[in-house]
């Protein structure tokens, strides 16, 4: 097994989606580790103050090539990874072994005709909110003695499909956007492989976000990582499946809450008869009784999403996964 070290630069971002025609930046063998570099605010960078800016991520901006701005997305992504021997139907798990911030600021960015009130909140908006790393806090508003602890997580963690030029905005199978706050350090995620060698990227970093993201977006931060990338061919998915150290989290992506909810429960459900051997019956009551629900997003079209949480406290026997 083999370490690496992924800088974002011109050569190894996209901008706006993911294809499966994309060279990949770096290939690895299955257990391979990596720190991992990424930017974010491609859009926004003539706005932002001279601590939001690195030399390296101006040139990222001004000098992207055309081939590496695959769709219509806003978000910037390091890779694609080429994982050896990953095949459609095989499963690849992330371990994310640490996240933190590379600059202490972000932004949070209100976007016309989006967000769960788009016809109240009409006008566009762009905030930047410094980020206080030694004592792991954003006050906001500024001087308002309101303090948000930082939990970063990257919101955008997908792989390829055999579509050429996939949006990056609305999350699916694939992952994507998932912008799930509980897939902080410590967490494992599972994702299809629909493409040989599964070309994984990674982006959109968070420093803090409610479930829900409501107004568009988080503290969009600048964000390094170290994640390993491991093929599990024993697994078999067709839908993200996370493990945090309290929990086992299933999803849901769907154009509505109340779709995206019910596929959330039936994941559930089919984890639960698979790994504990209930019936679906006792599954389903057992979500009822003990599993929490929640929206993960609203924001992210056409998919919004909801994520499921079984607490791993409750089982006689823990889920391998």
């Amino acid at each position: 097994m083999m370490h690496h070290i992924l800088k974002a630069t011109r050569e190894t971002v996209h901008l706006g989606g993911f294809s499966d025609l994309l060279k990949p930046v770096l290939t690895i063998d299955s257990g391979d580790t990596i720190d991992v570099e990424t930017y974010t605010g491609y859009y926004v960078y003539d706005k932002a103050p001279p601590e939001f800016l690195t030399p390296e991520f101006l040139d990222i901006c001004q000098n992207l090539a055309s081939e590496r701005q695959v769709a219509g997305g806003p978000h910037l992504l390091t890779g694609p990874i080429y994982v050896r021997d990953a095949a459609p139907g095989d499963v690849l798990e992330i371990e994310l072994q640490a996240i933190a911030p590379s600059l202490p600021i972000g932004f949070n960015a209100i976007r016309t005709g989006w967000g769960a009130l788009p016809e109240q909140f009409t006008q566009p908006a762009l905030r930047f909110i410094p980020l206080d790393l030694t004592n792991n806090i954003a006050e906001f508003p500024l001087h308002s003695g309101i303090k948000i602890p930082l939990k970063p997580f990257f919101g955008i963690l997908g792989v390829a499909t055999p579509e050429n030029s996939r949006n990056s905005i609305p999350p699916g199978s694939y992952g994507g956007n998932i912008d799930n706050r509980q897939l902080q350090a410590g967490s494992r995620l599972f994702l299809p492989v629909f493409v040989p060698g599964g070309l994984f990227s990674i982006g959109d970093g968070h420093s803090a976000q409610g479930d829900g993201e409501v107004n568009v977006t988080a503290i969009e931060t600048s964000m390094n990582g170290r994640i390993k990338l491991t093929l599990r061919q024993d697994l078999q998915l067709t839908t993200p499946l996370a493990e945090t150290p309290t929990h086992i989290i299933t999803m849901g992506f769907a154009p509505t809450l109340d779709t995206a909810l019910e596929l959330a429960v039936k994941n559930m459900i089919d984890l639960l008869e698979r790994f504990t051997n209930l019936s679906a019956e006792d599954a389903y009551v057992l979500c009822s009784l003990a599993v929490n629900f929640h929206i993960t997003q609203v924001v992210n079209s056409p998919h919004k999403g909801v994520h499921g949480m079984l607490p791993k406290s409750i089982l006689a026997e823990q889920i391998s996964l």
